[in-house]
């Protein structure tokens, strides 16, 4: 676990721009069980991929003319209930933070693993989000 002030603004980049946090099983519940619209999953982390690559390509893809419905972030190694219980939704994947899913009318649709994410830039993850928002979105 690392301390709340070491990550608050990890955190932030993501909440500043429209995420809401998800900190317990039951935010995560509430956010993707929807089964209408389209959900944005963010599993944030620490890592310098996370920092270079992931945060910095999502905040580049919200600027596209089709955005998801609902935006929502888990953070790991922080908020453990969450992560995990977001976890389940993500299944047959492996966890991996950071990393992104879109989900559609309740179904994983998409899913970037950290692999996926690990040597890109954020142009590229930013690109890749926006081609995924408008097949999806």
């Amino acid at each position: 676990m690392y301390p709340a002030e070491l990550v608050a603004p990890m955190k932030g980049e993501l909440t500043n721009v429209g995420f809401k946090q998800l900190e317990s099983a039951q935010d995560v519940d509430a956010a993707l069980s929807s089964t209408e619209g389209t959900t944005l999953l963010v599993f944030n982390s620490v890592c310098g991929c996370a920092a270079g690559a992931a945060r910095p390509g999502v905040k580049l893809a919200l600027q596209h003319s089709k955005l998801p419905t609902q935006l929502v972030t888990a953070f790991a190694g922080v908020d453990k209930d969450a992560v995990n219980k977001a976890r389940e939704y993500t299944l047959p994947y492996p966890p991996s933070s950071p990393s992104m899913a879109l989900f559609k009318d309740g179904k994983l649709v998409h899913f970037i693993e950290r692999h996926q994410i690990e040597g890109n830039n954020a142009q590229t993850i930013a690109d890749h989000l926006k081609k995924v928002f408008d097949v999806y979105c």
